[in-house]
């Protein structure tokens, strides 16, 4: 001590010791002395940073701290020559903790503060040092692709994400680098935000594009403080800091590399599937579908599903083939033809969970049972359907003559405003018209479903042509093939193996057959010119008879949930066809919309606006009062099944 206090003598009187708000700078007395403004905060800071080394069990050293009686200047001013320096500097620690930093204050400082107030904020002594119990600090954390992470770049990136948040990068504390790891503390904020939310944010993208490190894994965990003890000059202290260190390095290495290894068998599931595109999640999903029913299927209800089918007009597909082919994609053994057969279905599936809460949905369901009980009101509600007519309603296109002939049914023509338009450079026809329409729910630019008739012989390829051209995943068919001896739609799939339409390669990868009311087709597509593939699942409803409606709106729910469990998370729109693309179809787009609004929370449901909504985009959707009838009953079942769910 006495040594270190000739060398501060000898340095006031030899140099000029000039505050840089930091450390202090040492000139020679016969240099122009400069001083410099140090704030109030600067200074808390400042203790606060030592008071946390020395909890942390850092050598004792000495800290004195100085303020200036005199009024702060607003900019640098030269001091006379010999002058003694400016007591407004403070001491610091020559060397700093290494690999640990705490960030500076933000570059606009707050208004000075009075010299009173100064002289109170610095003349806090230092804290005595005494055994503090256990206690678990919460560190954030942000793991990165660069390893080992260099301090400079774990606070420029500490500094962006506190921009970017709208923090002051002194929120920041106890930050410290252990391989590709960067961990931090948040202090209270004007924001109240915590280290968590901070983590939360930090894994968002913008990171990654300005700083040009990849943010592998974000996340939060725990410390335990230990029990400390600080004793001057005391060498075993060095030892157990260095012993601290390293277990603690071990630990937030060893919670990255969980975090890595966690994040790789992520990005690995997500790779199952066939195709580069989203297709691949529809086959993944239709795989586990499989397995879970494999074991309630028996040979007689394949015989009997079959046999069924073949009534609609199916063409002979054997049932061993519908066995081999689904069992290719199922790992899980096979069952026996012994196994049990229940006449329940067993793939009825639980209402999809839905944001529409309790009060809501009992308004619903009365304004539902009101419609349906009042013949008279709902009479005068189809009425006034009948009557609407929609703006603009030109369907010139389809009515030209190169056109005529793609269309099943002269009255179900596509508007113009709203038909699929196809490419005509890869059209076999060199023509652009397919007798289909786009539907939207809120955003035009977003169609929500394809309405479309059943392919004609001659428009199976344009067909394809939509199909790839639009993204889509999901094929939704309400009608059989041959009903009552009439054929309501090509065959636009192979029977078995793969078929060429145009430049269009369908592989039919698998055939399931769920019960009596439906089965799933999965179909391998290829573009042959570009060699592009990708995959898609076909529902195909059985149970809809030829004539009216089903008697029972349970198996189109089912098939409904069916359809949406493959189709969750796309954005492409979702296929829908029976034969003239406008009486099932409508029924099946009318229900799902109402239904998939009142999952989003929508409060206030009007079906018949809705109909007219859809029927703005595409003529004639939902025919008759009974169909209208069969989709207010739809929606009804399926709201009292939603509250069933829905914790009471």
């Amino acid at each position: 001590n006495l040594t270190r206090a000739r060398a501060l003598t000898h340095c006031v009187h030899a140099c000029a010791c000039v505050p840089d708000g930091l450390f202090g700078q040492c000139h020679s007395s016969k240099q122009d002395q400069v001083q410099y403004q140090v704030s109030i905060p600067v200074l808390k800071r400042m203790q606060e940073v030592l008071k946390q080394l020395m909890q942390q069990g850092k050598k004792e050293r000495e800290y004195h701290y100085y303020s200036s009686n005199k009024p702060q200047k607003p900019a640098p001013v030269p001091g006379p020559p010999g002058a003694p320096p400016a007591p407004s500097s403070a001491s610091v620690p020559a060397t700093p903790p290494a690999r640990s930093t705490s960030l500076p204050s933000s570059a606009s400082q707050p208004p000075q503060a009075s010299p009173a107030e100064a002289g109170q904020g610095l003349k806090e002594k230092e804290p005595p040092l005494v055994e503090g119990a256990g206690a678990k600090e919460e560190y954030g954390y942000i793991v990165t692709n660069q390893s080992p992470l260099s301090l400079n770049d774990g606070v420029k990136l500490l500094e962006l994400l506190a921009d970017k948040i709208h923090l002051t990068t002194s929120s920041f504390i106890n930050i410290s680098v252990v391989g590709p790891a960067l961990t931090f503390r948040i202090r209270q904020n004007e924001h109240n935000m915590t280290a968590a939310e901070v983590a939360a944010k930090a894994g968002e993208n913008f990171l990654e594009s300005e700083t040009g490190l990849k943010i592998v894994q974000t996340g939060m965990g725990e410390v335990l403080a230990t029990h400390t003890y600080t004793a001057s000059g005391s060498s075993g202290t060095v030892i157990t800091l260095v012993s601290m260190a390293v277990v603690g390095g071990l630990l937030v290495l060893a919670m990255a590399v969980a975090c890595l290894r966690h994040y790789a068998q992520q990005v690995a599931n997500g790779k199952l599937g066939l195709g580069p595109e989203g297709g691949a999640e529809t086959h993944f999903d239709y795989q586990e579908l499989c397995r879970q029913h494999m074991a309630s299927k028996s040979s007689l209800c394949r015989q009997d599903c079959v046999a069924g089918v073949r009534a609609g007009g199916r063409r002979g597909t054997d049932t061993s083939r519908v066995s081999s082919v689904s069992s290719q994609f199922s790992d899980g053994p096979q069952h026996s033809p012994s196994s049990t057969h229940s006449s329940t279905p067993s793939w009825s599936e639980e209402p999809a969970q839905s944001n529409m809460d309790i009060s809501t949905g009992h308004m619903i369901l009365a304004y539902m049972e009101d419609h349906l009980r009042n013949k008279d009101r709902l009479q005068k509600e189809w009425e006034a359907l009948c009557s609407y007519q929609a703006e603009p309603s030109s369907v010139a296109v389809a009515q030209v003559p190169n056109n005529v002939d793609k269309n099943r049914h002269a009255q179900s023509l596509p508007y113009d405003h709203s038909r699929v338009k196809l490419k005509t450079e890869v059209n076999p026809s060199k023509h652009d018209y397919i007798n289909a329409s786009t539907i939207f729910d809120h955003d035009p630019r977003q169609p929500a479903y394809i309405a479309t008739q059943g392919p004609l012989p001659h428009t199976v390829a344009d067909f394809w042509q939509m199909v790839w051209e639009n993204g889509c995943t999901v094929i939704v068919m309400m009608s059989a093939l041959v009903e009552d001896g009439e054929k309501q739609c090509e065959r636009y799939w192979p029977d078995e193996g793969s078929s060429l339409y145009h430049i269009y390669e369908v592989n039919l990868v698998s055939e399931h057959i769920w019960c009596k009311d439906f089965l799933v087709r999965s179909f391998y597509l290829k573009n042959v010119q570009t060699q592009e593939t990708r995959t898609l699942t076909q529902f195909h409803l059985l149970s809809w008879p030829a004539d009216g409606i089903p008697t029972s709106t349970r198996p189109l729910l089912d098939f409904r949930r069916k359809v949406n469990k493959c189709y969750r998370g796309r954005s492409c729109p979702i296929i829908v066809h029976c034969s003239d693309g406008t009486c099932r179809t409508g029924a099946y787009i009318l229900i799902d919309m109402v239904l998939n609004r009142m999952a989003k929370g929508v409060k206030e449901i009007d079906i018949a606006a809705t109909l007219e909504h859809i029927r703005d985009q595409r003529p004639g959707l939902v025919h008759t009062k009974d169909q209208f009838e069969f989709a207010l009953t739809a929606v009804a079942e399926e709201v009292n099944a939603i509250l069933k769910a829905l914790p009471q």
